[in-house]
């Protein structure tokens, strides 16, 4: 999934970072926090590790493919497969909104890709209500059908606009394709929920810290994606469809008025002992500032990797000076007395 923040591309500096500061490579007794997990890419790499993961995002559709990721293991009964995959698609709420051909105006998807996706969706929950599928296959499937329909959206790369004409790779009849399983770490728990008021209860012995680096909210980025994981026909509103609901998930570390406060906090009550943060030099947040509140805490140490910019399309290309970013791991070995 070509998502905003993404760390596959930086996630060889970030392990090899992560094991030399904590002295090990093997994760097997420990536990990692992932707590602003995203699509799971660095929960799921520690998880094959070894460490039990505890993952976590205010975001559902991240809560869907984490509870994948991080709580599945080998084996998983995939018999149901073909059998999705051939349903006939249904007018449901993502072809009612989303599709050109329903005369909603917008156009995510093609009429069909988008009556694919909701049969798929709305079958995957009377199975899983009528105990046809357990709560692993029921993840399994809809975190699958997240990552699937993705490919098949017709935008730049996020949800916040769709392009006016069906772009080649949006153009292709809908095909579910199941996500690897990951195996490693076990007992590893998923929270669906605000990390501040979540950092409270949980502990461990490795943070990893991936927050919003600036003003750009994922709720209204994703939105689509959430109202797929939800099916839950919410109220939307405007050109794009956005959920009426989406101000339950705004960040707070997306406002230079509150981030600072919020980082603070966090840091202050984490309960673990080394914790990492990945930050760019573009972030809301001053690289100064970052190491003046963690160094309130313990030991603080600093690594950076170039990093290509994410870029959502050409119009915003045009808008920057460069195609690179620096990216900032701030390492912090927390003192017992905090």
């Amino acid at each position: 999934m070509n998502y905003i923040g993404s760390k596959l591309s930086l996630i060889d500096f970030l392990v090899e970072t992560i094991d030399e500061v904590v002295g090990t490579k093997d994760g097997e007794g420990l536990i990692f926090g992932d707590l602003f997990a995203g699509t799971g890419i660095v929960g799921a790499t520690f998880k094959e590790k070894g460490y039990t993961v505890k993952s976590n995002d205010i975001q559902y559709y991240s809560y869907v493919l984490n509870k994948h990721f991080i709580e599945n293991n080998s084996p998983i009964d995939t018999e149901i497969l073909d059998y999705l995959n051939n349903i006939d698609g249904v007018d449901g709420f993502i072809y009612k909104n989303y599709c050109a051909g329903s005369g909603s105006g917008r156009n995510y998807f093609t009429d069909y890709n988008g009556r694919k996706c909701d049969a798929i969706r709305i079958e995957l929950e009377k199975l899983y209500e009528n105990k046809k599928i357990n709560t692993s296959q029921y993840f399994y499937f809809l975190a699958s059908l997240l990552e699937s329909i993705d490919k098949y959206a017709n935008t730049a790369s996020v949800y916040g606009a769709f392009l006016k004409h069906i772009k080649k790779s949006a153009q292709r009849k809908f095909k579910l394709e199941l996500l690897p399983i990951v195996d490693g770490g076990k007992n590893g728990m998923v929270y669906n929920e605000d990390i501040n008021e979540l950092i409270l209860s949980v502990e461990g012995d490795v943070l990893y810290l991936d927050p919003p680096y600036n003003h750009r909210q994922y709720s209204s980025n994703y939105h689509l994606l959430e109202t797929i994981a939800r099916y839950d026909n919410p109220d939307i509103r405007g050109k794009t469809g956005l959920r009426n609901d989406d101000s339950e998930q705004k960040s707070k570390f997306c406002s230079v008025r509150t981030v600072e406060e919020e980082f603070d906090f966090l840091i202050k009550n984490a309960k673990f002992k080394y914790i990492f943060l990945s930050y760019n030099n573009e972030g809301l947040m001053p690289l100064e500032k970052i190491e003046e509140i963690m160094s309130k805490y313990g030991e603080y140490s600093v690594y950076t990797q170039d990093y290509r910019r994410f870029r959502a399309d050409k119009e915003e290309n045009r808008n920057h000076k460069s195609s690179k970013t620096i990216e900032y791991l701030h390492c912090l070995k927390k003192s017992l007395a905090n």
